[in-house]
């Protein structure tokens, strides 16, 4: 009678190992995309430091900061993180309305090794 229940059980397991996994590829996928590039090519977060960056990429990695920022982090505290991808996604919408504090703001923000030592799974 017992055994009824356990489908239902192990389905619960495995959608919640996908999710977590679906928030792994959504970070994987903004580090991948725009903090890394081919040899020879500077990432999309270069240009934004450089403020050389296109509106379209602006609002690319704006998207990705934000989808980001919805997930839990791989490690560490949740509200560090938030207010890690929160810096950023401010930064962003700065250089996107011209602010002059926004590039700035947005180097600040872009702290690799900040973000990775508290978030990044070993």
């Amino acid at each position: 009678m017992k055994l009824r229940h356990l489908p239902p059980v192990i389905a619960l397991i495995v959608l919640g190992g996908a999710s977590s996994l679906a928030a792994s590829e959504v970070i994987e996928d903004a580090m991948k995309n725009y903090h890394k590039a081919p040899k020879g090519t500077d990432p999309t977060c270069k240009k934004v430091s450089n403020n050389a960056a296109t509106p379209e990429e602006l609002a690319d990695i704006l998207k990705s900061y934000q989808a980001m920022c919805a997930e839990a982090p791989p490690k560490g505290e949740k509200a560090a993180w938030v207010e890690k991808c929160q810096a950023l996604i401010a930064a962003v919408k700065k250089i996107q309305a011209k602010d002059a504090a926004g590039v700035s703001e947005y180097k600040k923000a872009v702290n690799c090794k900040a973000c990775h030592s508290a978030h990044k799974p070993d």
